[in-house]
């Protein structure tokens, strides 16, 4: 006798463990019990409370296309593109890359202040090698406080952008101001003098970067390589596309120019900001797994995405 085909719901939630486990996989890496566990059990004071605006965010599912958006506004500085270009593995290993920047933050934002000061001091470490020439025959260093600034205020303001267009609640302006803040001890501590605390300082200080931001063949590369032929399977690639198509909507129209990239604004509001809201919808749902099943599609538990240098 044949068994029963096994509960709608049981069907449902095989596909979200498939989803999870991929995501996971792709942005955590093979030991994410154990990564959750040194990062949120870890006994010892943070460096922001759970109140912060900063533990909101950073949950979001947005977080993912917030990422990809930094990732190609970040590519528009000559020099810091150089870096990525002559020191990164990001083709050769850009999942690995993905996965230290999503400990970075992780670790940043939750977890104790000694680890996350240790974390600190192993990304200063690093970029104390990372320097060279560009192709323009202009010198760059990874610790230079402008480029860590630029990098800073790329970061920040698209993960604002995100979330103000795919979070799964409005916040107030006061509440981004403190997101800016939040995000701003961190700054200090790579090496960022006076970085922005607020939404308007953030403004302020990318309008200073507008002259020294253009697309160069390096960066026209990169975003080919994110948005064109990422290494994955197809299964992988349709989500990753709809993530990538919601990140080129957020991004400022002259960046989008300057790169290369589709620019239809009529497009963009009836169908890529509700594609982008759809697919933060299910990464959302896919990566609720402590919640009961009737709640999971309200939570989201998901790492970000960032960091060029």
């Amino acid at each position: 006798m044949s068994s029963s085909p096994a509960p709608l719901t049981d069907r449902v939630e095989s596909v979200r463990r498939a989803i999870a486990d991929a995501l996971r996989d792709r942005v955590v890496g093979d030991n994410a019990e154990e990564k959750r566990e040194a990062i949120m059990a870890a006994t010892g004071p943070r460096w922001f409370s759970p109140d912060r605006p900063i533990h909101t965010i950073h949950t979001d599912a947005s977080m993912f296309i917030g990422g990809m958006r930094a990732l190609l506004l970040q590519s528009l500085h000559p020099l810091a593109m150089a870096g990525v270009a002559q020191h990164s593995d990001y083709k050769a290993d850009p999942w690995g890359r993905l996965q230290r920047t999503a400990d970075f933050l992780a670790t940043t934002s939750f977890g104790p202040a000694d680890i996350a000061e240790e974390t600190i001091a192993r990304i200063r470490k690093v970029h104390s090698y990372v320097h060279g020439t560009a192709s323009d025959g202009r010198p760059y260093s990874a610790s230079d406080p402008h480029l860590l600034r630029w990098v800073h205020v790329a970061e920040v303001d698209s993960f604002i952008a995100a979330h103000r267009a795919y979070g799964a609640e409005k916040l107030s302006e006061a509440t981004y101001d403190g997101y800016v803040e939040d995000m701003a001890l961190i700054a200090r501590k790579l090496g960022v003098p006076a970085p922005p605390t607020s939404v308007q300082g953030l403004r302020d200080q990318l309008l200073m970067f507008r002259g020294e931001l253009k697309a160069t063949p390096e960066s026209r590369d990169v975003a080919r390589y994110l948005l064109l032929t990422p290494p994955m399977s197809l299964a992988t690639r349709i989500p990753y596309s709809l993530i990538s198509a919601a990140a080129i909507a957020i991004l400022p129209a002259w960046a989008r120019a300057d790169l290369r990239l589709p620019y239809l604004p009529v497009t963009e509001r009836t169908v890529l900001r509700p594609i982008g809201q759809a697919i933060t919808s299910t990464i959302r749902w896919a990566t609720a797994i402590d919640q009961p099943f009737t709640e999971r599609i309200e939570t989201s538990i998901s790492p970000g995405i960032s960091d060029i240098s």
